[in-house]
């Protein structure tokens, strides 16, 4: 079903104040919106799967989505939480590989999706977008080395700690209904028992305070030092 144009001019504006999209002219976000894909899906739903062919980029227009890889025996690592006004799938709209992870509403959420063909044709006649493309895959490699150096080498209590640091806004990690202590071992790669046992260690030491709605910093001092 197609969108009232109210809602295409609401969406050619948010797109026009992303990052990802700034370099497109007027006549250009136009015609992008006109051939974009509108779904919206309820919290637990999966946007796509590892393994299926990619269909093209993604925009999240509201809402928030988890990254995940599964194991065969149905473990679960996050990578990343995806937020309102974030590109993702980027990585597959730029190859005929399937998806690399599986995507999953954790929230109420309404997705845009922009054609593969569609992306490419404007990587040829743009060159900045090009160069934004390469910026975002290049820190998508980091973002990727670095889990892998946190899973292999640093204890639990070192990775929770630097996440909460690096989500925190003024010293407050805000926790919607979602953000579950399991949701926090998935993200660290670890299980529940291990989370709680950390979040004790941390607000026992007075470095941290915690409740179902935030966990807010106490001595951010000696927190950068156990992240670090």
């Amino acid at each position: 079903m197609s969108e009232p144009n109210t809602s295409f001019t609401r969406f050619i504006e948010q797109l026009r104040e992303s990052p990802f999209f700034g370099t497109f002219d007027e006549e250009s976000l136009a015609f992008l919106v006109a051939q974009a894909k509108r779904t919206n899906h309820q919290a637990g739903l999966t946007i796509f799967r590892e393994g299926e062919p990619s269909q093209g980029l993604y925009w999240l227009r509201s809402g928030t989505l988890k990254a995940v890889k599964y194991s065969i025996s149905g473990k679960e690592q996050i990578l990343h939480f995806i937020r309102s006004g974030q590109t993702f799938n980027v990585v597959g709209a730029f190859t005929t590989l399937p998806n690399p992870a599986s995507v999953v509403a954790l929230e109420p959420v309404q997705v845009w999706r922009i054609p593969r063909d569609i992306i490419r044709q404007r990587i040829l006649q743009d060159p900045t977008f090009a160069q934004l493309i390469i910026d975002v895959l290049s820190k998508r490699l980091r973002q990727s080395v670095a889990l892998i150096e946190d899973l292999s080498l640093r204890p639990v209590i070192n990775r929770l700690s630097r996440l909460i640091l690096d989500e925190a806004h003024e010293d407050t990690l805000f926790r919607p209904t979602w953000y579950t202590q399991y949701e926090l071992a998935a993200r660290l790669g670890t299980v529940t028992d291990v989370v709680q046992r950390s979040l004790r260690k941390l607000e026992a030491d007075n470095l941290i305070e915690v409740d179902q709605q935030q966990i807010r910093i106490v001595n951010r001092i000696e927190l950068e030092k156990l992240a670090a």
